[in-house]
């Protein structure tokens, strides 16, 4: 895959996601969401603090796990998402971004990973934290079939197991011949018919 076509299909998720964020409005963020325990609210606060850290980091500031936490916003956390995501498309569609090294101790433990792991690892939370809110609305969400493409290569590249943090949850079974999306968020841990 041609590296500005990586960065483009990042642009073109973030676009998907922030289309069902902006659907949502402060009387729905007490609503609970395909993340086990989360509400729209918690869901928000971690996408707001991701997409600054991986906007930071793409610009190669120094963090802590501890500039990462979730920070809730009230009635503001619509409005704050959709800034922080801005801020993230724009940083990780910048010329020269893939041969960047970006730290993010979340997960990298203070080694640096690659541009281009860093983008997909963006694209993936953007994709299922999208069908996530979208989810928790009851609106649509449409992704291309570029995006969702690359969306199920970097999914099924992720292992199963306990071991994925707070991020995704063990598989989920689903029809090997079901759609691309049903397939990508059930390997991340998510019931494609949520919530039945």
């Amino acid at each position: 895959m041609a590296i500005n076509t990586l960065q483009e299909l990042h642009s073109r998720a973030m676009r998907a996601c922030g289309g069902a964020v902006a659907q949502a409005t402060p009387a729905e963020l007490g609503r609970p969401t395909p993340c086990a325990g989360w509400t729209l609210a918690d869901l928000l606060a971690h996408m707001t603090v991701q997409d600054s850290g991986f906007a930071g980091a793409a610009r190669g500031a120094v963090t802590t796990v501890a500039d990462w936490r979730p920070v809730y916003h009230g009635d503001e956390a619509i409005a704050r998402y959709a800034e922080a995501a801005a801020d993230v498309e724009q940083a990780l569609a910048e010329v020269g971004v893939l041969e960047r090294a970006f730290v993010i101790p979340e997960f990298t433990t203070g080694q640096p990973i690659k541009g281009p792991s860093a983008v997909r690892a963006h694209l993936i939370d953007a994709v299922v934290h999208g069908w996530d809110v979208a989810r928790t609305l009851g609106v649509g969400y449409e992704l291309d079939d570029e995006v969702l493409a690359e969306s199920l290569a970097i999914a099924e590249s992720i292992p199963d197991g306990d071991n994925r943090g707070t991020f995704f949850s063990r598989a989920v079974a689903v029809d090997p011949q079901a759609a691309p999306l049903d397939r990508i968020v059930a390997h991340l841990g998510r019931s494609p018919v949520w919530p039945d």
